[in-house]
C-alpha cells in the first residue's frame, strides 16, 4: 500500500528515532532508506532494521528520493527526513485516502521539536502559509501517489528547493490534501544557527525564489548534525 522513503546523509544520530517511530505505524508499508555517501554509521545503522532496504545513490536530496522512488512497489509514496517524527496512525490514515480518486497528494502540519515560543510561532506561520498556498515543505512528509509522481516527472533535479518545485506542479493538477495531524521536526538546524537567523534566511531565500531573483541558500542548506 505505502513506500516510506527516508533520504540519509550521515544520520547516525537522528535515524534510529526515526526507523523505531516509523516502525510503530499500524499499516501495509515498505521502507527504503536511499544513502548519498555516509561516512558515519548511518549504512550500518540502516541495517539493523529488518525488512528495510537500503540503496544508495547519488548525493543530493531530490536525486535520492527520485532514486527511493524507482524502487517503490507500493501506491503511495511517502517522503520522510531522518530527523522527522510520523504522527501516531499516520500511515493508516494515508491509506485510508486510496478509495478517494480525487486525493493525489498530501502533507501533514509540521512541529518543532523544541519548546521555544518561537520555534511554535514559526511552525504556526509554517502551517498558515501551506494552508493557504497548499505548497509543501519538505519537512510536512509529503505523500503522493507513485503514478501521479511519475506523471510530473519526480522531483526536479536541483540542489535546493526541490520540494517547492514539486509543489508547484502539484498545485497545477490537484489541491493536495493537509492531514490534521503534525509531524515532528528536529529543531537542532534552527537552534544550533540561531531561530531568528535561521527564520530569515528562510524568508530571504523564499522571497527571491518568488521573485525570480538569484537564491543563495547553500549555507541553511548545509548540514547539520
Amino acid at each position: 500500500m505505502i513506500s516510506v522513503i527516508i533520504p540519509v546523509l550521515n544520520e547516525e544520530k537522528a535515524l534510529p528515532q526515526c526507523v523505531q517511530n516509523l516502525l510503530t505505524q499500524e499499516s501495509d508499508f515498505e521502507t527504503i532508506i536511499v544513502d548519498g555517501g555516509s561516512t558515519d554509521n548511518t549504512k550500518a545503522i540502516a541495517g539493523n532494521f529488518r525488512n528495510v532496504l537500503l540503496v544508495d545513490s547519488q548525493r543530493g536530496r531530490a536525486a535520492q528520493m527520485n532514486t527511493g522512488a524507482s524502487r517503490a512497489n507500493r501506491d503511495w509514496l511517502v517522503f520522510l527526513h531522518a530527523d522527522t517524527q510520523l504522527p501516531a496512525n499516520a500511515l493508516h490514515d494515508i491509506a485510508a485516502l486510496s478509495a478517494d480518486k480525487t486525493i493525489q497528494a498530501g502533507c501533514f502540519h509540521q512541529k518543532f521539536s523544541g519548546k521555544h515560543v518561537l520555534l511554535r510561532s514559526i511552525s504556526w506561520l509554517h502551517n498558515w502559509r501551506c494552508n493557504r498556498s497548499r505548497i509543501i515543505y519538505g519537512d510536512q512528509c509529503l505523500f503522493i501517489r507513485r503514478e501521479f509522481f511519475r506523471q510530473l516527472g519526480g522531483f526536479p533535479q536541483t540542489e535546493i528547493l526541490e520540494d517547492v518545485m514539486l509543489s508547484e506542479k502539484i498545485v497545477e493538477v490537484t489541491r493536495p490534501l493537509i492531514m490534521g495531524q503534525s509531524v515532528i521536526t528536529d529543531s537542532r538546524k534552527f537552534e544550533q544557527r540561531g531561530i531568528v537567523k535561521s527564520f530569515l534566511e528562510i524568508f530571504i531565500i523564499m522571497s527571491c525564489y518568488e521573485l525570480g531573483l538569484p537564491v543563495r541558500a547553500q549555507d541553511f542548506f548545509s548540514p547539520v548534525r
